[in-house]
């Protein structure tokens, strides 16, 4: 089984430290980072994805589906894809095990995901949990960068 993320959560994984727009989003996102932890590799799909989920059931006009998260997850594939030497794919599936995440935090900390960022509500957060080293974070995190 596999968990389906858009582009821009694969980024947004690296930081997340327990906080999101409500207590159920929250509840959720912590069960999918548990289950990425667990070793289940993350399906890339387009469009709203299983972090998404909690917002669409809770919210009348959800920004999930806004075009701009269309452009910050190209954005977040393109620059993924870059870092990794390889294309990647709406049906690709990636493993985030610990060599991969200490790479993209690295990537994430020396700024070379910014234009994926930009405009993110939650960016300035993010890079205070960067600045930080990434201490709290709940994926993965035995490698220190």
């Amino acid at each position: 089984m596999s968990v389906k993320l858009r582009g821009h959560h694969l980024l947004c994984v690296l930081t997340f430290i327990g906080h999101g727009y409500s207590p159920a989003f929250s509840k959720n996102y912590e069960a999918v980072v548990k289950r990425l932890n667990a070793g289940e590799a993350a399906l890339l799909v387009e469009g709203p994805d299983e972090i998404c989920a909690v917002l669409i059931s809770e919210e009348e006009q959800p920004h999930c589906f806004n075009c701009s998260l269309v452009e910050r997850d190209k954005a977040a594939v393109t620059l993924i894809s870059r870092l990794l030497g390889t294309e990647l794919c709406v049906g690709d599936e990636i493993f985030l095990n610990s060599h991969l995440v200490t790479k993209m935090r690295k990537a994430y900390a020396e700024g070379v995901f910014k234009t994926a960022c930009q405009n993110c509500e939650w960016v300035e957060f993010c890079d205070e949990i960067s600045s930080s080293g990434f201490e709290k974070v709940h994926l993965r995190n035995p490698m220190k960068l």
